[in-house]
């Protein structure tokens, strides 16, 4: 059952549990701090494929297919698959997952198309609309480059506020039943789809100040929902605003009297470790938070390492015809509740 709590927030009474997870990343990210938590690590970003989509192709098929070989589900029992990428007409979802024969649906949120699919999928399996789905998403650093900003032979020069867009995806199975023999599992608890705000940015190497007041947004709007606050959460982990929009978002909380800063951390400054690698204000695109959620956050979670959290994923709703014709960055973010609980037994 579905309830809404106040104007955004919807509640589930039973939770879609997650049945598996998993990450698939380039070589990059796996010597970043959590490399050793990836399920598969590449150390070729072609992957065997003859262009840079086919590849994130290739990355996004395998993060499904581990996802649900964790999950000990076949293909044939999914009911629908919500997911995508930040390619034009969600190519490397496309492209990637055509062979699941899957009811599919393509999303596009940018990098908080993660936060998206998890969200939308949790409803159609708390509504019954379907009993198991799949959310997957990705993103490559040389397929973004190449539609979002310059040919990466041209060797622009990145600005302090850009960020590295990952060669990463990450994959979620969401099933109406939990975990056979499992004592405690991971639910979705309740979910808020966020509204578009823009307050003007135009600089397309400033994502994170595009995205950070849509997220004070929801998470503001979340937390007069539920009459919750920061400290009954044991992570808020945003994806992906870097270290302008992290700065710009706590200072936005702080102006409203919300402090998040005792547990928040962004997936964008996780996944990498900017001292010794050149991400300049850290990572971005659909599969960086992603692939932090599927390894270190989940596997936390299960663990019981970690209380409940709040996932928002921050998208920068831009596109390279509207960015070259002057207009501004539009910006949403999407909350996911995230929460390990007890398995009913019998």
């Amino acid at each position: 059952m579905i309830t809404r709590i106040g104007e955004n927030t919807l509640r589930f009474a039973r939770g879609p549990w997650v049945a598996g997870w998993a990450s698939s990343v380039g070589r990059k990210e796996k010597e970043g701090p959590l490399g050793a938590l990836f399920d598969q690590c590449h150390e070729d970003t072609m992957l065997g494929a003859d262009s840079w989509e086919q590849a994130e192709s290739r990355l996004q098929a395998e993060a499904a297919s581990l996802a649900l070989r964790k999950a000990g589900v076949e293909k044939e029992s999914l009911d629908c698959v919500f997911a995508g990428d930040l390619l034009n007409q969600c190519a490397a979802s496309v492209f990637g997952l055509r062979e699941l024969g899957a009811p599919y649906l393509g999303q596009y949120g940018a990098c908080s198309t993660m936060a998206q699919t998890i969200g939308a999928a949790s409803v159609f399996v708390e509504s019954g609309a379907a009993r198991r789905a799949l959310a997957v998403t990705s993103s490559h650093f040389c397929s973004a480059e190449r539609q979002f900003r310059l040919p990466l032979e041209y060797g622009g020069q990145r600005t302090p506020t850009a960020q590295w867009t990952a060669t990463a995806a990450g994959a979620v199975v969401l099933s109406a039943e939990p975990p056979a023999g499992a004592a405690s599992a991971v639910s979705v608890r309740e979910v808020s789809f966020g509204r578009m705000v823009d307050l003007g940015v135009k600089d397309a190497a400033n994502m994170g100040a595009a995205m950070a007041p849509a997220a004070c947004r929801t998470l503001l709007g979340y937390f007069a929902d539920t009459g919750l606050s920061p400290r009954d959460f044991g992570l808020i982990l945003t994806g992906d605003l870097g270290a302008v929009g992290s700065d710009l978002l706590r200072g936005l909380l702080l102006r409203e009297g919300c402090d998040i800063s005792a547990v928040h951390n962004d997936g964008g400054l996780m996944l990498y470790d900017r001292k010794r690698q050149d991400v300049h204000a850290g990572g971005s695109g659909c599969g960086c938070s992603a692939a932090v959620l599927c390894s270190a956050v989940l596997g936390d979670l299960a663990a019981g390492r970690l209380g409940d959290v709040l996932f928002v994923g921050t998208g920068a709703l831009m596109s390279l015809t509207t960015s070259q014709q002057g207009e501004t960055i539009p910006g949403v973010a999407h909350l996911v509740r995230l929460g390990a609980r007890s398995v009913p037994q019998g």
